[in-house]
């Protein structure tokens, strides 16, 4: 089980959809379209399966490699 994640389409960072799923599940589900908040721009972005990707390391553990990489 990971994260599902999209990457904002403003700041192209990677964030949590707030779902967590099996990869190879994941993959098998059948097309759909979501809704997730992004706390960078504090909107709402719409996305497809297709765009989305699921994380297997903790997302705070993504968060942390994102900040260090910034900085």
């Amino acid at each position: 089980m990971g994260s599902l994640m999209i990457r904002c389409p403003v700041t192209g960072r990677e964030i949590s959809a707030g779902i967590e799923a099996d990869d190879s599940r994941f993959r098998a589900s059948p097309v759909f379209f979501a809704k997730s908040y992004c706390a960078f721009c504090r909107i709402e972005h719409e996305w497809f399966a297709k765009d989305a990707w699921v994380c297997e390391a903790p997302v705070m553990f993504v968060a942390a490699a994102q900040q260090r990489k910034i900085a």
